[in-house]
């Protein structure tokens, strides 16, 4: 019963967000569960049945996807009307979602096991190669510049200021993505960020040398 809720999950996700271009399809999905099942493994922790089916669902009811806050809960409800788990677990597999958007940087503890590994999972794929691919294809989506070094960095921010504050691709790097390895939840996320954190560091490095013509 529950792979077929499983497989059920993926063809429902791979029709919502199958062609997205700022970085959240299917592949981003899909990389977010296999993580999420690793340190769910790793940790010897968790339910791995609520942790798949929250890693599948994690942006379905993201706003930066839908018309509204409203409009994307409304969808990740009428979907898991659709399936048979239980009503416990409809509303916990629901209160993982809302918990673990970053939102500006304005963390708050997670109440459980299950929330702080989907959490990581998604926060691993914000970070290294894969992140950086995304980061720049958000942007662009979104009209954001590269770079503007006229910009400052945003330290402290309000979730408006988050989503719709002037920043640039890179900026993007300081006002999150850089910061994600020491947000990890779990040992074994701890341990996958770290090379992933070295490989932005380069990059970011290089991205200089190259804007300020150091390589000439």
């Amino acid at each position: 019963m529950k792979n077929q809720m499983i497989k059920q999950t993926e063809v429902f996700v791979r029709h919502e967000l199958g062609e997205d271009a700022t970085g959240h399809d299917w592949f981003h999905v899909d990389r977010v569960r296999r993580s999420a099942l690793h340190i769910c493994k790793e940790e010897q922790a968790g339910n791995p049945f609520i942790i798949e089916m929250a890693a599948l669902l994690h942006d379905i009811s993201d706003e930066k996807l839908n018309e509204s806050i409203e409009k994307g809960e409304e969808k990740l409800e009428a979907f898991l009307e659709t399936i048979p788990v239980t009503v416990q677990e409809k509303k916990y597999i629901g209160q993982i979602i809302a918990s673990i958007s970053f939102k500006g940087g304005n963390n708050r503890a997670l109440a459980s096991i299950e929330a702080r590994i989907v959490q990581d999972a998604d926060r691993l794929d914000a970070i290294g190669a894969i992140g950086i691919t995304r980061v720049f294809a958000y942007g662009g989506k979104k009209g954001q510049p590269i770079y503007d070094p006229k910009i400052n960095v945003r330290e402290e921010m309000s979730l408006e200021e988050y989503r719709k504050g002037k920043s640039t691709s890179i900026h993007h790097f300081y006002e999150k993505l850089l910061k994600l390895k020491d947000l990890m939840n779990t040992e074994a996320a701890k341990k996958m960020a770290e090379p992933r954190q070295q490989m932005m560091i380069v990059f970011l490095e290089q991205f200089y040398q190259e804007w300020d013509g150091l390589d000439l």
